[in-house]
């Protein structure tokens, strides 16, 4: 992403898990070239324990990047193509009578599984969108009243194409607000573009790729992201952010306290994932955007994203 530096990971400690996080930035980079920004949002995003939100136009590499993340992270993968005619049940599963046993016996569906891709969300239709609400926002699905636990660790990863392609419904605020971060691929630049061409679009395969990390270690790293230190000042500094938000004339309304919790939560995962124990402003200001994007509706015509960079240059730094 523009103007973003990346501090290189240290050299292998005797911490495993930080060993395994580099080695898992490394694989991505040679399967989604030229986009290390936003690798490390999605890795950032997991590790604060977040679900991703991936829009852009079709094939631009949405669904390469969430499979290559369950491979490299050793997890089990599910991908739900949204569609308009999809159902809840086709997505959280249903209980079925068995006449022998004289009982119901539930049938799992897809999002009983790790990393779930939820293809062209923006497909489906309302009521099947806000099926994932539960799932995503307490990690369980009820069902006939009973509450199933989904796996652990568990993460939506979705992809949606822009509003203005045909058979979208767009994702209501309390949807959207279930998405830690969103990202925007883009086209490649000319040197990945390049690579693509010559080698036909044949380089590493997803399915080939080998699992760097598996879901304990992601959990022990996870666990080792919550404990980066924040200290007064960048608390300080969240708040003048989120104040920003709220009392800027253009937006229509401000970053709620759970929005800035999760602010917390995926800057101190950046912060891990460049091998520091403390969280700095420019870790804050690295994961911003793409937290906030998704969040604030403009009051105006002036584009979200210019209104973002706006309060990150004139909030004061701590």
């Amino acid at each position: 992403m523009p103007g973003m530096t990346f501090t290189p990971m240290p050299a292998p400690s005797s911490m495993p898990t930080l060993t395994a996080i580099r080695r898992s930035l490394e694989q991505l980079d040679r399967v989604i070239l030229g986009k290390p920004g936003q690798v490390r949002l999605a890795l950032a995003c997991i590790l604060a324990r977040g679900h991703l939100l991936i829009e852009d136009q079709p094939g631009v590499g949405k669904t390469t990047l969430a499979g290559a993340l369950a491979r490299t992270l050793g997890l089990d993968f599910g991908r739900v193509q949204f569609t308009a005619d999809l159902l809840p049940a086709d997505l959280l599963g249903v209980s079925i009578w068995d006449s022998e046993t004289r009982s119901f016996h539930f049938h799992a569906g897809p999002v009983f599984t790790s990393v779930l891709l939820a293809d062209e969300i923006n497909r489906a239709t309302p009521k099947t969108q806000g099926a994932l609400l539960e799932a995503m926002e307490e990690r369980q699905v009820s069902e006939g009243g009973v509450s199933r636990p989904l796996p652990d660790p568990f993460f939506v990863i979705a992809t949606q194409n822009p509003a203005a392609f045909v058979g979208t419904s767009p994702l209501p605020e309390a949807q959207l607000d279930r998405f830690l971060l969103t990202v925007t691929l883009g086209y490649p630049d000319a040197r990945a573009e390049r690579e693509l061409l010559e080698t036909g679009g044949r380089g590493q395969s997803v399915r080939d790729l080998p699992a760097v990390m598996d879901a304990a270690t992601l959990l022990a790293a996870q666990a080792e992201a919550e404990q980066v230190h924040a200290s007064g000042p960048l608390l300080d500094y969240l708040q003048l952010l989120a104040a920003a938000t709220r009392h800027h004339p253009d937006l229509d309304a401000g970053l709620s306290p759970r929005a800035l919790l999760a602010l917390l939560a995926v800057s101190r995962a950046w912060a891990y994932l460049q091998g520091r124990a403390m969280v700095l402003p420019e870790d804050v200001q690295a994961v911003f955007p793409a937290l906030a994007g998704h969040r604030l509706t403009p009051a105006g015509p002036r584009p979200v994203r210019d209104i973002i960079l706006d309060i990150l240059r004139d909030t004061p730094l701590p």
